[in-house]
């Protein structure tokens, strides 16, 4: 339990390369809290990189999906006010959460199909080990895929698994490599814990389980299939079959959101102290090394403020925030240390409502996607040189992006 404050951003010769590079974006431009109603924040280093990579971003009324290389629009679609956009691990498909459920978009033909996986209300969608797992809050129901066979829906969504919850409430699950159900506990009033299950028959037997996380939101998978949820007091690690309890630094100190690569050890954390601040920008993140178990807070210096779209995992385990100067400021989790900053647009401010359009960021490997509502364009971004690699201003104002993400 540690906590370090940063003061200071890349070196002056490094701010210069990133502004060369990216010269060019300038003439193109409860737990009520934003994160406690968002699908899972974790994201994955790994991507789908074959000719017809797609990707989609999502605006009032509207869906629209683009080329991943070039960000042409190939085709729009008409949906609720309100969406949000999951991957579904296959390379082809998302999940739009509506108020119908999670509804299958196929990014290759592309069509928003009539495919959907009834919910009362659509939550968390985790992609790991080959499954893709879904979360309804309204029942508490956990719906697991083979994410193989959601390849290949045509007509049809493939048979699944499902476990409901002994109560509903705003939670997620994850399926590990040996068929173990990692669910969280909680009810409409509270969330304690997690527990973990394996399939017996015609139930599932309960392993373990912890009740030491309160407020539980949002999990991440490190390596060595470490599994990590959030709490409004550290977090809960999953590791060899057992529970164990990382207590953050101070009183409060909630991790919600878990950004995360399966190559690294270390997952990258939101961080927040204060229960009733105001707005949604956060100003600190937190280290948790599931190897070691050790959970530290990095302080951010003043200029870099974020909210939970605005972080991801992309080249060299790396993690990238998308700030509200404008700037990827680039973060060594090894170190806890900037190491670069990467100017891609202007500068802007947090939501008044978690829902608002921002600045959104997602990672593909060495590339990443990012929304800019104020100039109604998307960009992507080289994660390597901090070069905008290309442009697309829309019709709409951008709010959520997602890539046709696939596992190798």
């Amino acid at each position: 339990m540690t906590r370090r404050h940063l003061r200071f951003g890349a070196p002056a010769a490094l701010l210069g390369l990133a502004l060369l590079a990216t010269g060019c974006s300038a003439s193109t431009a409860g737990d009520a809290a934003a994160d406690d109603a968002s699908p899972s924040a974790s994201s994955s280093a790994e991507g789908a990189h074959g000719d017809d990579r797609r990707v989609a971003v999502s605006y009032n009324g509207g869906i629209a999906v683009l080329d991943a290389d070039t960000l042409d629009v190939i085709e729009e679609f008409d949906s609720e006010e309100f969406t949000r956009l999951n991957a579904a691990g296959d390379g082809r498909h998302l999940f739009v959460t509506t108020s119908q459920g999670f509804q299958l978009l196929d990014t290759a033909e592309p069509a928003l199909t009539d495919l959907v996986v009834e919910a009362s209300a659509a939550g968390h969608v985790v992609r790991h080990g080959g499954k893709t797992v879904l979360f309804d809050d309204g029942a508490g129901e956990t719906t697991v895929f083979d994410t193989h066979d959601l390849a290949h829906a045509d007509g049809a969504l493939p048979e699944a698994v499902t476990y409901t919850a002994e109560h509903p409430h705003h939670g997620v699950s994850i399926e590990l490599e040996d068929g173990t159900l990692l669910t969280t506990v909680g009810d409409e009033t509270a969330r304690t814990g997690a527990v973990a299950l394996e399939p017996h028959d015609d139930h599932w037997h309960e392993i373990t389980s912890s009740d030491q996380c309160p407020g539980i939101h949002g999990e991440g998978t490190a390596a060595d299939e470490a599994v990590i949820f959030g709490c409004e007091d550290g977090a809960l690690l999953f590791a060899d079959g057992t529970f164990t309890k990382l207590d953050a630094p101070d009183a409060y100190g909630r991790m919600g959101n878990a950004y995360v690569s399966e190559t690294s050890p270390i997952v990258v954390g939101d961080y927040k102290t204060d229960p009733d601040a105001e707005g949604y920008l956060l100003s600190a993140v937190t280290l948790i090394n599931t190897a070691t178990e050790q959970f530290e807070v990095v302080d951010l210096p003043e200029n870099v403020r974020f909210t939970y779209r605005d972080v991801t995992r992309g080249a060299d385990d790396l993690a990238y925030i998308l700030s509200t100067d404008g700037s990827i400021h680039v973060l060594d989790p090894e170190t806890g240390k900037l190491v670069n900053e990467f100017p891609v647009i202007d500068a802007w401010e947090g939501p008044a409502e978690w829902q608002d359009a921002h600045p959104t960021i997602v990672g593909d490997g060495d590339t990443a996607y990012l929304t800019d509502p104020a100039a109604n364009a998307v960009h992507a971004v080289d994660l390597r040189s901090g070069k905008i690699t290309a442009t697309a201003e829309l019709d709409h104002t951008p709010n959520e992006f997602a890539v046709a993400l696939g596992e190798h």
